[in-house]
């Protein structure tokens, strides 16, 4: 299973993600860690998507399935709003059946998250096997 991993490593608030993908490497069989520094190219990807990000005011990791999200009704900049906005585009256009987004907390310290990541990285290959 691949895995997206957005994630900026010079903002601490914005590298949770990075930081769990580096603990787990190589601890999770059959799942593929792979660094997305965009999301100009999700569409390339497929039409179902594992993606591990970042999230501000989560208390611990858990799953964020793309019907959860939605844009702001106000938002104060668009940087921020890339991934979602590209998330919901795509689905909007009929590209993208589902997204299932592994939201880590951003300001819980990585090896407090890896373990919980690890198990749900796990129901989600079970879940997707034949």
């Amino acid at each position: 299973m691949k895995v997206l991993v957005f994630g900026n490593p010079l903002a601490k608030r914005d590298s949770a993600a990075l930081r769990v993908a580096k603990a787990l490497e190589g601890k999770v069989p059959e799942v593929q860690f792979v660094h997305f520094d965009t999301s100009e190219d999700l569409e390339k990807e497929g039409e179902e998507l594992v993606i591990l990000d970042s999230v501000l005011g989560l208390a611990s990791p858990r799953i964020i399935e793309l019907s959860e999200l939605e844009l702001p009704q106000r938002p104060l900049s668009l940087h921020g709003f890339d991934l979602l906005w590209s998330l919901l585009l795509l689905k909007k256009l009929g590209k993208l059946k589902k997204a299932t987004i592994i939201g880590v907390p951003a300001k819980r310290p990585a090896r407090q998250s890896a373990e919980k990541v690890k198990r749900i990285l796990t129901s989600l290959q079970s879940f997707s096997s034949p």
